[in-house]
Protein backbone atom coordinates (compact mmCIF):
# COMPACT_ATOMS: atom_id res chain seq x y z
CA UNK A 1 0.00 0.00 0.00
CA UNK A 2 1.66 3.38 -0.99
CA UNK A 3 1.45 6.13 1.86
CA UNK A 4 -1.43 8.13 -0.79
CA UNK A 5 -3.89 5.19 -0.22
CA UNK A 6 -2.98 4.87 3.18
CA UNK A 7 -3.81 8.09 3.81
CA UNK A 8 -6.83 7.89 1.64
CA UNK A 9 -8.06 4.65 3.16
CA UNK A 10 -7.83 6.64 6.89
CA UNK A 11 -9.54 9.58 5.60
CA UNK A 12 -12.69 7.96 4.64
CA UNK A 13 -12.38 5.34 7.56
CA UNK A 14 -12.49 9.01 9.95
CA UNK A 15 -15.57 10.13 7.62
CA UNK A 16 -17.48 7.29 8.05
CA UNK A 17 -16.58 7.72 11.81
CA UNK A 18 -17.54 11.07 11.94
CA UNK A 19 -20.99 10.32 10.16
CA UNK A 20 -21.80 6.84 12.42
CA UNK A 21 -21.23 9.23 15.78
CA UNK A 22 -23.63 11.98 13.86
CA UNK A 23 -26.14 9.74 12.90
CA UNK A 24 -26.44 8.10 16.44
CA UNK A 25 -26.15 11.77 18.16
CA UNK A 26 -29.15 12.50 16.35
CA UNK A 27 -31.07 9.21 16.42
CA UNK A 28 -34.58 9.75 18.58
CA UNK A 29 -34.37 8.73 21.99
CA UNK A 30 -37.24 5.69 21.40
CA UNK A 31 -35.30 4.37 18.62
CA UNK A 32 -32.27 4.05 20.92
CA UNK A 33 -34.02 2.73 23.73
CA UNK A 34 -35.54 0.04 21.36
CA UNK A 35 -31.79 -1.00 19.45
CA UNK A 36 -30.57 -0.43 23.59
CA UNK A 37 -28.15 2.39 22.42
CA UNK A 38 -26.99 5.36 25.00
CA UNK A 39 -26.11 8.12 23.51
CA UNK A 40 -23.60 8.68 25.57
CA UNK A 41 -21.47 5.75 23.88
CA UNK A 42 -22.24 7.26 20.64
CA UNK A 43 -18.26 7.57 20.10
CA UNK A 44 -16.91 4.44 21.21
CA UNK A 45 -20.24 2.31 18.97
CA UNK A 46 -18.91 4.24 16.07
CA UNK A 47 -15.26 2.95 16.58
CA UNK A 48 -16.19 -0.13 17.03
CA UNK A 49 -18.08 -0.10 13.81
CA UNK A 50 -15.77 1.49 11.80
CA UNK A 51 -12.25 0.24 12.90
CA UNK A 52 -13.13 -3.25 14.28
CA UNK A 53 -12.97 -4.32 18.03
Amino acid sequence: MTFFSKLRTAAARRAAYNRTVEEISRMPVDVQLDLGIYAGDAEKIARRAVYGA
